[in-house]
């Protein structure tokens, strides 16, 4: 069964006293495009997120956040005592000099000073780290199974859609014959017509219709034609990651119903050739989307 590239999934753990939200969204591209925003706790495991996200949704456009929320239990910002007894002392012996030493509020300036409050740099520990995979992975599976629905739904109008120009192909034969006939009838006619007062070898005119006619066969193509409809079909329900072979399959099946037309030389199966032209157009607008 087919997939399609969109998708949404979410999934949410607590660690260190922060809730964590994984949201991965996914849309439509040609290659694997992903687009990270996670908090800086996660920074130095960024490219082993990549290849997990990689590995696992193979194609598209993928957005990956962690959104995080502090708990009530968090740490807050962290008084450097060290750093602000300096700004103290320093700020006491300038006033001191300028004659303002009792006129200053000194823990209301230091506490606008640089650094004197710091948040603790928050690490994550293997056990933590593999919490979070497990987040990614819950995430991921609700991708999959959004992609897998949409795929669903592609995959019974493609089904559809291919019935139809198989149907057409089939009514193509009632009309096979008799194009060749008109076709020997009006090229007679506009002989005897326009010259009917030549001489002219009627054993070689017979061998040089017989030679344009054969031109205008189309046995091979509608038997091509089936071939890719039936491959089509096949590979639609036995491959997830089958978008890029569809696309291949889509033009080869386009190049028969083109070389269809081109050999008509007959107005009714320029109308079955333009009815599959407009079905396959419409499957080749949904493929964008196939994984």
């Amino acid at each position: 069964m087919i997939k399609s590239m969109t998708g949404y999934g979410k999934s949410v753990i607590a660690i260190q006293h922060q809730k964590l939200t994984v949201e991965i969204r996914t849309l439509n591209s040609k290659q694997l495009d992903i687009n990270l925003r996670i908090p800086q706790m996660f920074r130095e495991k960024e490219i082993e997120l990549r290849t997990f996200l990689r590995e696992r949704l193979h194609r598209g456009k993928v957005d990956f956040s962690i959104f995080a929320e502090q708990s009530e239990k968090a740490g807050g910002p962290v008084l450097n005592k060290t750093l602000a007894y300096h700004y103290f002392t320093q700020l006491k012996e300038f006033a001191s000099e300028i004659g303002r030493e009792d006129k200053e509020d000194y823990l209301a300036i230091i506490t606008r000073l640089p650094d004197v409050f710091a948040v603790a740099e928050q690490t994550v520990d293997k056990n933590e780290w593999d919490v979070l995979l497990q987040a990614v992975a819950d995430a991921i599976n609700e991708v999959s199974q959004f992609r897998s629905h949409e795929g669903s739904v592609l995959e019974e109008d493609f089904r559809r859609r291919i019935e139809i120009i198989l149907q057409l192909l089939g009514e193509v034969d009632k009309y096979e014959l008799s194009r060749i006939d008109r076709v020997r009838e009006r090229i007679i006619k506009s002989l005897n017509e326009n010259l009917s007062d030549m001489q002219y070898d009627k054993n070689r005119f017979e061998q040089e219709l017989i030679y344009y006619l054969e031109k205008l066969d189309v046995t091979e193509e509608k038997i091509r034609l089936k071939k890719h409809c039936d491959y089509f079909l096949e590979v639609l329900g036995s491959e997830e990651t089958a978008g890029k072979k569809l696309a291949f399959v889509l033009q080869e099946i386009g190049r028969e119903i083109n070389t269809l037309g081109s050999k008509a030389n007959d107005a009714d199966m320029q109308k079955i050739v333009v009815l599959m032209k407009d079905e396959l157009e419409k499957i080749k607008e949904q493929m964008l989307n196939i994984l």
